[in-house]
C-alpha cells in the first residue's frame, strides 16, 4: 500500500459546486475528510437554506459522504472509505450582530468558521484592506463563544493585526486553512512569518494552499510547490503544516464575481472576473496523489507527509471540536 493510500487526507478547505459527480473526485484522490464552505457574503437566513441543501445532498449519498462534527469522524471516514464533510463558513457574516447565533450555528453543524473574508466586518480587518482595525469589541466576544462551543476558528482571509490578535485571544488553536507563507508569492491572502509563527507556538496548522492566485498561478511546478511545504516543515515543525487546495470546482464565472464582490461592490460587465486556470499537476482533489509523490521527492519522510497530509489537520480538528466548554458562557 502507498504512503498516499495509507495517508488519512484533510483538505483544510474547499468551495466547489458541489454534486455526486464531485464528491466522487474527492474520494478518487483519495480524501478523507474536507471543509467546505455553506457561507461566504450571506445572512443568518441564507446560510441556514445552504446548510438545508447540504442535508439533502448527505441523505441522497449515504454510501459516499456524511455531515462530520468531531475529530473522530475524520478517521471512522477513513475506514468507511467515506468523506467526513465538515461545514464551514469563509465569513461571519451568517452571525449578523448576535454573538448566540454562534451556538445556533454550531448546533446546526457548523464546526469551522473563517473570521473575515477580504473585507472588515463587524469582527475584524479583512486581508484587503488598507487599515486593520484589529479584533474588535464584538470579535473578542465571537472568539470565546467559538472556543467554548467548539468552532474551529480560521484565519486565512483575515487581516495580519486581526489574525495576531484573534491568536492571542483565542484559549485554543486556530487554523489557517487554505494560505501559504508571503515569500513564497507576495499576496495579502498570504501570510507573513509574524502571523505563522505565534500561531504555530499556540499549536496551530496552516493548509499550504493551491488556489493559482495565491500559489503562482498555472506556471508554479509541483517542485515549487513541494519544496516550499518541506520549508514551512523546516521552519515551523511537521506537526503544523497541511493542505488546503481551495477547489473551485463546478461553478461558472458569475460565482467568482459573487466571490469577489458579494453585494457590496457593483461589477460592470468588461470587469467581471474570471476563474484562473490551475496547474497542469493539480487541477481538482483527483491529483492528491500527485502531490504526495512530490512531497516524498522533496525528502519529506513517509510520516511527514501521512502528517502534512492530513494528519495535523486531523489533530487539531480534535482538539478543538472534541474538547469542548459546554457550560461556560462568556
Amino acid at each position: 500500500m502507498s504512503v498516499h493510500q495509507q495517508a488519512t487526507v484533510v483538505d483544510g478547505l474547499q468551495i466547489s459546486n458541489w454534486s455526486r459527480p464531485v464528491l466522487e473526485e474527492l474520494r478518487t484522490g483519495g480524501v478523507s475528510a474536507v471543509n467546505v464552505t455553506c457561507a461566504v457574503w450571506e445572512n443568518a437566513s441564507e446560510t441556514i437554506r445552504s446548510i438545508a441543501q447540504w442535508l439533502e445532498l448527505a441523505n441522497r449519498n449515504p454510501d459516499l459522504i456524511f455531515l462530520a462534527t468531531s475529530g473522530a469522524d475524520i478517521e471512522a471516514a477513513k475506514q468507511l472509505n467515506k468523506i467526513a464533510v465538515f461545514l464551514g463558513f469563509q465569513n461571519t457574516s451568517p452571525f449578523e450582530d448576535d454573538y448566540r447565533y454562534v451556538e445556533l450555528f454550531h448546533r446546526l453543524g457548523v464546526r469551522i468558521a473563517q473570521l473575515t473574508y477580504n473585507n472588515q466586518n463587524l469582527l475584524g480587518g479583512g486581508c484587503f484592506e488598507t487599515e486593520d482595525s484589529g479584533l474588535t469589541r464584538y470579535g473578542r466576544v465571537v472568539v470565546a463563544e467559538m472556543n467554548r462551543v467548539g468552532m474551529l476558528i480560521d484565519l486565512s482571509h483575515v487581516g495580519y493585526r486581526t489574525s495576531r490578535e484573534t491568536i492571542e485571544a483565542s484559549s485554543v488553536p486556530v487554523a489557517i486553512t487554505h494560505s501559504n507563507p508571503l515569500w513564497f508569492f507576495d499576496t495579502p491572502r498570504n501570510k507573513p512569518h509574524d502571523v505563522i509563527q505565534p500561531l504555530v507556538d499556540r499549536g496551530g496548522v496552516i493548509g499550504c494552499c493551491l488556489y493559482p492566485t495565491v500559489s503562482g498561478g498555472e506556471h508554479v511546478t509541483i517542485e515549487g510547490f513541494s519544496a516550499m511545504v518541506a520549508r514551512m516543515v523546516d521552519q515551523y515543525g511537521p506537526s503544523h503544516i497541511g493542505l488546503g487546495s481551495d477547489c473551485t470546482r463546478g461553478w461558472d464565472h458569475e460565482f467568482v464575481g459573487w466571490l469577489r464582490h458579494g453585494r457590496w461592490q457593483p461589477t460592470a460587465p468588461e470587469q467581471a472576473p474570471t476563474w484562473p486556470n490551475w496547474p497542469n499537476w493539480f487541477t481538482g482533489p483527483e491529483d492528491f496523489p500527485r502531490l504526495t509523490e512530490g512531497l516524498l521527492a522533496a525528502g519529506l519522510s513517509n510520516d511527514t507527509v501521512a502528517a502534512v497530509l492530513g494528519g495535523n489537520f486531523s489533530r487539531l480538528f480534535t482538539d478543538v471540536m472534541d474538547n469542548t466548554k459546554e457550560g461556560a458562557h462568556v
